[in-house]
């Protein structure tokens, strides 16, 4: 399989068109398998995805040592082409818990310093807030970033989850590589207004939870037992009633997939792609075999008619809860 190339914007780097989410590597969705997440990114590495994202926050810095661990292990050819974008900004407690967002230019550099540190890298190639902090103006966060460029430790610079005013502020102030949005056939939001401001300032998407956590994947069952660290314990998506109506949209789905011979994952994956040449796909693989699954998005082609029956299955906002809990949607400014 040849990985196709996209730009993340017109200032951004080339990446493959898909990258690897690494969060569910720590315990998010429950246990992770340390050995097989190391090796599920070496597999990346060598299919030819470059770009790996993860985030300072992810497990208090366990997911930025794993892909360090990974990258130090990997073949120096297959080391060189990996991209890694990290988001930070989230402040974490002993316990686990959240204490909000830290956006001052001190901040940013301190995490950042961290950062290079776990990773066992020189530089950030795309470094961005996961939330907006709303004590710091986005022009002082970006500020920060924009310095750290010029100093050589990251290379370009990203927004993630928030709206078109602090977009348009951000890209005045310092060039925007992309936008880190949540992005499905179940998740659409972007499409309103976020979508459009982007394509006018040449900012590209990287766009994640393209399986909803796993909720469209095709794998995910109504008597599924979550572990107690297990995020989806909380997602609305996946309580009760909600759940339920969830899966029937997956059920109309897995019709158009058998009709094509692919799987569900293969279909919800090829659809974000489908979207633009500006959007990039972040896919959740924890396992060399979902991973597998995942790149053969790539050789599905969806025509007109495809594209058709696919709305139809699952319209925009045709799912049931928020993509949140609801102290996690009131950080989305978008």
């Amino acid at each position: 399989m040849t990985i196709h190339t996209r730009t993340l914007g017109t200032t951004g780097p080339q990446v493959s068109a898909l990258g690897l989410g690494c969060m569910g590597m720590s315990p998010m969705y429950g246990d992770a398998d340390r050995t097989e997440s190391i090796a599920t990114i070496h597999a990346a590495l060598e299919a030819g995805v470059t770009l790996l994202d993860t985030g300072d926050f992810y497990a208090m810095g366990h997911n930025e040592l794993l892909i360090g661990e990974a990258l130090r292990s990997a073949p120096a050819a297959r080391r060189e082409q990996a991209q890694v974008s990290v988001k930070f900004g989230a402040l974490r407690a002993p316990d686990g818990g959240w204490n909000g967002m830290d956006g001052r230019p001190a901040a940013v550099k301190n995490f950042a310093a961290y950062s290079l540190q776990r990773l066992g890298v020189d530089h950030i190639d795309v470094y961005r807030i996961a939330r907006l902090d709303p004590a710091v103006p986005i022009e002082e966060t970006v500020g920060a970033i924009a310095e750290l460029v010029e100093q050589g430790y990251v290379r370009h610079i990203g927004l993630s989850e928030v709206g078109v005013e602090t977009i348009r502020r951000a890209a005045a102030t310092a060039p925007i590589s992309d936008l880190q949005f949540e992005y499905a056939l179940i998740s659409r939001d972007i499409e309103r207004e976020v979508l459009p401001v982007t394509r006018e300032l040449g900012i590209a998407v990287t766009a994640y939870g393209v399986l909803s956590r796993g909720l469209i994947s095709g794998h995910f069952t109504a008597g599924r037992q979550l572990a107690a660290n297990d995020w989806r314990a909380v997602s609305p998506r996946f309580q009760g009633d909600n759940l339920q109506h969830n899966l029937t949209l997956v059920d109309a789905l897995r019709k158009i997939a058998e009709q094509k011979d692919v799987s569900v994952a293969q279909i919800a994956i090829a659809w974000v792609l489908s979207r633009g040449e500006d959007i990039v796909p972040l896919v959740g693989a924890r396992t060399r075999a979902q991973l597998a699954e995942s790149l053969g998005a790539l050789e599905v082609t969806l025509d007109a008619a495809d594209l058709a029956a696919i709305e139809e299955a699952v319209p925009a906002d045709a799912a049931a809860g928020d993509r949140y809990p609801a102290a996690q949607m009131a950080h989305l400014e978008a």
